[in-house]
């Protein structure tokens, strides 16, 4: 039993849970090594204080959870068995008290469950696993540090590629063929690429527009690799700018250098957003910054902390989140230039090294 079930068997004794049933693919891969998009089957990691983790997976993924588990019992179920009824027989008797990640549960599941297992309690343990998923090992450092080097080097192809004329979707066609011939998984998330006034969408959709002369390019992108995300938000521009939209660029680039300044350990989340915000506010652009610095960083592309003026939770050394503000004037264009940091001892060492100074392209 590895140590992350040793320190949720600590939790579970504190909270009176006698049974532990994970359901979430992402916390499946985090307890066990073991990474599966089980569709509509049922994949579960379970936990009985006293005995041993096992898993229960669908039977055409027994071969990779023996290859990359370190759990040694495995439970496997075809497409015509219940698999409630078979996590009952594996649990051997009741299961008392159980934990459970309900915001992953359906209503329809979490009443199938109930029915074969009969617990007299589920309370959720979702926050638990937030707690110890928030301060990252040196080794998922290393992952999220690779993941951070795949993206900068797709987006440096990438950046190579852009010519005048060509659409925001073929872009993004480029982009993503990089990712995974650079070795990535695939992206952490949709691909964005934006031009010139769509810019002004935080959450845009690429489509058929082309790129032209004097147009501001946003690239917000990010992969998996070994089971971690990266993002990464770069805005270049195509020739020249105008006054407006360089004055714009530079005030964005100094809200994320105040931020990122204000980082290490003890600090509130919101503080962090607050140095970013001042300087955008200072600028005139405040009602135009419409969202969150950052969000934390992890197995999920967003994952806790969500860091906004609001959020008075501490920065704790192992933190891995994104500092990304942004700057959007309607019809005519945006910026957001995103790294993503890591909270040191000592104070903040960033992941990302893209340069960030505007970048004229095309």
């Amino acid at each position: 039993m590895n140590e992350k079930w040793s320190r949720l068997d600590q939790h579970m004794s504190q909270a009176g849970i006698d049974t532990l049933l994970i359901t979430d693919p992402k916390h499946v891969y985090y307890l066990t090594g073991f990474a599966s998009n089980p569709h509509e089957r049922f994949l579960g990691a379970v936990y009985k204080r006293g005995e041993q983790p096992f898993l229960v997976v669908p039977a055409l993924d027994e071969a990779a959870a023996r290859a990359a588990s370190d759990v040694e019992q495995i439970v496997t179920h075809t497409d015509t068995d219940n698999p409630y009824a078979l996590l009952k027989q594996a649990l051997k008797g009741s299961t008392g008290v159980i934990g459970l990640e309900k915001n992953n549960l359906s209503v329809t599941r979490y009443e199938a469950l109930q029915a074969e297992l009969a617990f007299t309690e589920a309370r959720n343990i979702g926050d638990w696993l937030q707690s110890m998923r928030v301060i990252k090992s040196a080794e998922e450092v290393h992952k999220l540090q690779h993941a951070v080097n795949l993206i900068e080097e797709v987006l440096k192809q990438g950046v190579s590629r852009v010519q005048i004329g060509m659409t925001e979707n073929e872009m993004v066609a480029e982009i993503e063929y990089l990712m995974r011939k650079a070795g990535a998984e695939g992206p952490s998330f949709d691909t964005m690429v934006l031009s010139g006034e769509k810019t002004a969408l935080p959450h845009g959709v690429p489509g058929t527009r082309q790129i032209q002369p004097g147009d501001l390019l946003m690239f917000d992108m990010g992969v998996y690799a070994a089971g971690y995300a990266s993002d990464i938000t770069r805005t270049f521009a195509v020739g020249g700018l105008s006054d407006e939209l360089t004055r714009m660029y530079n005030t964005v680039l100094a809200a994320n250098e105040a931020a990122i300044a204000a980082i290490k350990p003890g600090i509130s989340f919101g503080s962090i957003d607050k140095a970013a915000r001042d300087v955008i506010s200072e600028a005139g652009y405040g009602p135009y910054f419409l969202h969150r610095l950052g969000h934390g960083l992890g197995i999920d592309v967003h994952e806790y902390p969500s860091v906004h003026g609001e959020n008075q939770d501490l920065l704790q050394a192992g933190n891995v989140f994104t500092v990304e503000p942004g700057v959007y004037l309607p019809g005519k264009g945006g910026v957001r230039i995103e790294d993503d940091v890591l909270v040191t001892e000592q104070g903040v060492s960033v992941l990302t090294s893209y340069p960030k100074e505007l970048t004229i392209i095309g």
